[in-house]
């Protein structure tokens, strides 16, 4: 399956293309969704962390179709980055390593949705258990960055 991927139009376009539309467009919109992504998503831990405590959780409303955005487009270049390479990555375990802390972090945002989703106007708040869950989620995708970025390096 992972040698016929690499064989599509696709894949060879993604590798061989000289057009700036092909890898450097989809590594940069890559890019650039994380950077939406877990941007947004360290606002909301750090205000679960108690970082802006005066604004009330409701004001925070804004930040799931934001992550929705950057989630959408780090899958979908997510999967192109895979296709230019998918004999590669597809038997590289720290590529395995790397999706798994990318769900771990995109699980940690469910509870919190639910939280902020159902505060009140006036709910500022938060439990214990969701402040470790927003150290969790800093924590996840840090490691999810620092994997990615290592790729490059640690896989051959």
């Amino acid at each position: 399956m992972l040698e016929w991927l690499d064989a599509t139009a696709l894949s060879t376009w993604l590798k061989e293309s000289p057009s700036v539309w092909a890898f450097p467009t989809v590594l940069t919109l890559h890019t650039t969704g994380m950077g939406i992504l877990v941007g947004v998503s360290y606002v909301l831990d750090l205000r679960l962390l108690g970082i802006g405590r005066n604004v009330p959780l409701s004001g925070y409303r804004w930040v799931f179709p934001t992550l929705a955005v950057g989630l959408g487009v780090n899958i979908v270049t997510g999967i192109l980055l895979f296709i230019k390479d998918p004999v590669h990555w597809g038997t590289a375990f720290p590529f395995f390593l790397k999706l798994g802390l990318v769900i771990a972090s995109v699980a940690t945002v469910m509870p919190m949705r639910s939280l902020v989703l159902a505060s009140g106007a006036d709910q500022r708040e938060v439990s214990s258990n969701m402040r470790l869950l927003a150290v969790a989620s800093i924590l996840t995708w840090s490691g999810a960055i620092t994997a990615g970025r290592l790729l490059a390096y640690v896989v051959p």
